[in-house]
């Protein structure tokens, strides 16, 4: 396998399915199916999810709303999300916990760094909920800060496109697609792939990222396995 150790970050929106709100529960067991047949290969799989389909804190900031509370509110609609993909994951036989950044004893653990490697190295999904507990971050710097803290070797962006392209190809028909890009030319192209703070995070630690569509059958495990799945940062 290319890689031991993985943080896939999973938008909110992609537990949707074709649905407009929520959570389809047919397309969180896929993604648990994806993760359970890399899982049994061996590779250590932590995960990060956003809360879109339930609350966003920055479009609720918009129409009025404290900042703060409103990504407060988000944080706890990326709880929610990390429950049902660990409910999912455990359908299908994968033991998982589920570590929360703002403690909530009665249905998660509190986040610890030292923790999340130990669960890890002994062959548990690991759920990381509520961002980074702090209002102003995205679950994108999560995602980042996470992979930082447990020495991933990959952040894997799974999305509903099949990797970054020169613009949004659901706007602009001829966009074009990349197949490895570098962090200096995503600066200088301005290309959208996570936040800023995400981002640099992971240029300054030399940590590559890799953006895919997650919804098509087995890409995951083909990425596991070498093939040039989606766009290369690095």
């Amino acid at each position: 396998m290319k890689y031991k150790r993985i943080l896939l970050k999973l938008s909110g929106e992609s537990l949707m399915g074709e649905q407009s709100y929520g959570i389809d529960n047919a397309r969180v067991l896929q993604y648990a199916e994806e993760i359970k047949a890399i899982q049994k290969l061996g590779i250590e799989v932590a995960i990060v999810v956003g809360g879109g389909n339930i609350f966003r804190g920055l479009s609720a900031e918009k129409s009025g709303m404290d900042r703060a509370q409103a990504d407060y509110m988000g944080m706890l609609a990326t709880v929610i999300n990390a429950m049902a993909l660990q409910n999912a994951l455990e359908t299908v036989g994968v033991y998982s916990r589920l570590l929360s950044a703002i403690k909530m004893e009665q249905i998660c653990e509190p986040y610890v760094r030292r923790r999340a490697m130990r669960h890890l190295e002994k062959g548990r999904v690991v759920i990381f909920g509520a961002g980074t507990g702090n209002p102003y971050f995205t679950t994108d710097s999560a995602a980042a800060l996470r992979a930082i803290e447990i020495k991933a070797d990959v952040v894997l962006k799974g999305t509903r496109v099949d990797g970054i392209y020169t613009a949004d190809p659901e706007k602009d028909p001829t966009a074009t697609k990349f197949d490895t890009v570098t962090f200096e030319e995503v600066y200088n192209r301005q290309l959208n792939v996570m936040d800023m703070t995400a981002f640099t995070l992971c240029d300054e630690n030399k940590l590559p990222i890799i953006v895919f569509d997650m919804n098509k059958e087995n890409n995951l495990m083909k990425l596991m396995q070498g093939e040039a799945i989606g766009t290369l940062v690095k």
